[in-house]
């Protein structure tokens, strides 16, 4: 299937049977990549962290591919049925609010027990939010330790961050 975007024609095989972690902008709508958009026209399904929020995405896109919601919330209790759908042959799609899924976003457990059934994990890469500071932020980057959202007890985020006390590469949090 061939599509015209802004940035070009583009062509992707889908495949069947599989899971898309497609990357989607953090905020500027026309960071998502050709390829982003096209694999998100042709899956199946998209499964969504938040349905609301990705429906500007795929409406500013004219994308009309059915989108259930996939979060922290109901992961485990969803995945399941997932797998089956592709294991009957669905290529689906788990995006997340903004960024690449699963840097501390959903979609975790639904990766690990995917990659257990024997079916394949496709990324289609775009925007990341730590690439993305790092890159801007003037401090060497050739090491660094991620260490996604720090608690937000006060306490509990001290004691984290004491364990870090003696790390010497550049630490990264959300």
């Amino acid at each position: 299937m061939h599509r015209e975007y802004l940035l070009g024609r583009v062509s992707v095989s889908i495949e069947h049977g599989v899971l898309y972690v497609v990357a989607t902008p953090i905020g500027n709508l026309s960071d998502i990549s050709p390829r982003g958009l096209e694999t998100l026209t042709e899956v199946d399904e998209i499964l969504a962290e938040d349905t609301r929020h990705s429906r500007r995405l795929l409406k500013t896109f004219g994308i009309d591919t059915r989108m259930t919601s996939f979060h922290a919330h109901n992961e485990q209790r969803r995945s399941s049925k997932v797998i089956q759908r592709m294991v009957d042959g669905e290529s689906l799609a788990l995006i997340s609010d903004a960024g690449t899924p699963l840097v501390s976003d959903p979609g975790c457990h639904l990766v690990k027990h995917t990659l257990a059934n024997g079916i394949k994990v496709i990324p289609v890469p775009g925007p990341c939010a730590l690439a993305c500071a790092l890159s801007i932020s003037g401090i060497n980057a050739s090491q660094f330790v991620f260490g996604g959202f720090l608690p937000a007890a006060a306490r509990a985020r001290r004691r984290r961050l004491q364990t870090l006390t003696s790390e010497s590469n550049t630490l990264v949090f959300y």
